[in-house]
């Protein structure tokens, strides 16, 4: 794999690891709440805040499929990549427009270099 997919890689999983931080542990933050357009009282709300940790640990765990995929097993990476723009395309349609390039134009640009 050449080093610019090799980075676009690391770049897409380090995304992730830090969308798990804002929503696993940093929930209330205040930039969580400008990330998410949310105030913090909402943020704060039980169940608001146990579904942001729960959704926080499956995009760490899709960090770490990515990075496993570099080290192991490269035949992972662009699944977790379409799997990624997918849910980019389904939160842009169902929620907001701006979803589709800010969770997932990193993993497009990496797709694209992964495929040519």
């Amino acid at each position: 794999m050449s080093v610019i997919k090799t980075i676009l890689v690391i770049l897409v999983a380090l995304e992730f690891f830090y969308i798990m931080y804002l929503e696993t542990f940093a929930t209330q933050s205040a930039k969580t709440a400008q990330v998410f357009g949310m105030s913090r009282e909402k943020l704060a709300e039980k169940e608001v805040d146990t579904l942001f940790k729960n959704q926080g640990i499956y995009n760490g765990l899709i960090g770490l499929g990515l990075l496993y995929g570099l080290m192991f097993n490269t035949a992972l990476i662009l699944p977790i990549l379409v799997y990624i723009i997918l849910v980019a395309a389904y939160g842009a349609y169902s929620s907001n427009p701006k979803i589709l390039f800010m969770q997932g134009g990193l993993a497009i640009v990496a797709a694209l270099f992964y495929l040519f």
